[in-house]
Order: structure tokens, then C-alpha cells, then sequence
């Protein structure tokens, strides 16, 4: 039996920067920072670029894909590549540097069920210029509202619930209760849900005939 010896295994090997490339493009890479010659050095970096553009031509008409090829090329050089690039060289600093925090949305616990976008659209609303236009959008947002309500209540609700809810949510810039408005009946908003639940009757006992139907013998 001959033995195997020299075996090379990828956790003695040299860490990877960026894998999506391949082990043989990082010793491109490291090949190119120990060239000495600045111009061959250049020639050498334009080539890996090329190579990897042709990895990924789908990306090639995205706006600043030659930039972000360059950036991938310092990034596994870890910045040691000193060659001419045609874009700003990013830092290690500025990649690394840790982005703001997000702000978390505006919550309103009260009416949670509404969700953050109805408060959006009422503020949004109470800022336009009484008429039809601001009078359509606020009826549309309270049948939104309501339809919102019954995704989470599964029953009917009264009009009048809902318009006390826009009416607490908006400041009381918005009354439609004192304008008589109605909405859309409850048991619309429950067809059209009920409507759009997958049939699944037919199938199930088309499964459970199949069911019974196994182990049977047949002639």
C-alpha cells in the first residue's frame, strides 16, 4: 500500500478574504503585491480585473461594477496592492468602520393592529388642503383601517370604531363620524378574504382515496 504524504488540507491552508473567487485567484493577487516592477505590477492588477469580470458578466451594465471589481481586488490584497486604480481607493478604516444605527419606526401600541404605515398616511393626510382629494384619501385610509381591524378581530366591527380610531390617531383633525361617511360593510372585506383562501377540500380527498388505495392489489 502506498502512502499519501504532503497532503495539503484547506484548514492549513491560507485564509480566504473573499471565497466567491477561489483559492487561485488569492495567489493571483498575492503574486501581484510581491512584483516589484510598478509597471508590471499595473499590468498584472488590469488582468486579474479583467479575469474577474468575465467571472460575473451578468453584473457588467451595473452602474459601478469596474469600481466595486477594484475595491474586491484591494480587499483581498488587504490594501498592501500599491498600484494605479482608476477609482478613489477605499481605506480599510472606511470599510471598516461601523455603520449608524438605525432608527426603530414610530409604534403605537394602542392600535398595534393598524400597523406603522396607517399613522404615515394620516399625517400625511392632515397636512393636505381640505376638499375631495383630502376627503377620498381619508375615506380610503378608514376602509383600510377597518379592513386592517378584521384581519385581526376575524368579525365584524362598527363604523363607528373605526372613525373614533382615526379620529384618536390623527388629533382630531379628521372626523368622518360627524360627516356621516359609512364604509365598506364587514361582510365584503370577509368575502373577498374567504375568497382568496386556497381550496384545499378537493385535493384532501383526492389524497385520502389514494391513501386507501395503497397496499391494495391489483389485477
Amino acid at each position: 500500500m502506498q502512502l499519501v504524504e504532503n497532503l495539503e488540507y484547506n484548514t492549513e491552508r491560507e485564509h480566504l478574504i473573499i471565497p466567491e473567487y477561489g483559492r487561485h485567484f488569492q495567489k493571483m493577487v498575492n503574486h501581484a503585491i510581491s512584483i516589484e516592477d510598478r509597471e508590471e505590477r499595473n499590468k498584472v492588477a488590469q488582468a486579474i480585473i479583467s479575469v474577474m469580470g468575465n467571472i460575473q458578466p451578468h453584473l457588467r451594465d451595473v452602474p459601478d461594477f469596474q469600481h466595486k471589481l477594484w475595491d474586491q481586488l484591494f480587499i483581498m490584497s488587504d490594501f498592501k496592492l500599491d498600484v494605479d486604480s482608476p477609482f478613489p481607493i477605499t481605506s480599510k478604516e472606511v470599510l471598516r468602520k461601523r455603520p449608524d444605527p438605525l432608527e426603530y419606526p414610530q409604534n403605537f401600541p394602542k392600535y398595534r393592529f393598524y400597523g406603522n404605515n396607517i399613522k404615515r398616511m394620516i399625517d400625511v393626510a392632515v397636512e393636505w388642503e381640505k376638499g375631495d382629494k383630502r376627503s377620498g384619501l381619508e375615506y380610503a385610509i378608514a376602509n383600510h383601517m377597518k379592513k386592517c381591524y378584521l384581519n385581526w378581530n376575524k368579525d365584524v366591527v362598527d363604523d363607528k370604531a373605526i372613525f373614533k380610531h382615526l379620529f384618536e390617531l390623527s388629533d382630531g383633525r379628521i372626523d368622518l363620524a360627524a360627516e356621516g361617511e359609512s364604509l365598506t360593510d364587514s361582510g365584503q372585506f370577509l368575502k373577498n378574504r374567504v375568497a382568496k383562501t386556497p381550496r384545499s377540500s378537493n385535493s384532501g380527498k383526492k389524497n385520502q382515496r389514494n391513501n386507501n388505495n395503497r397496499g391494495k392489489k391489483r389485477y
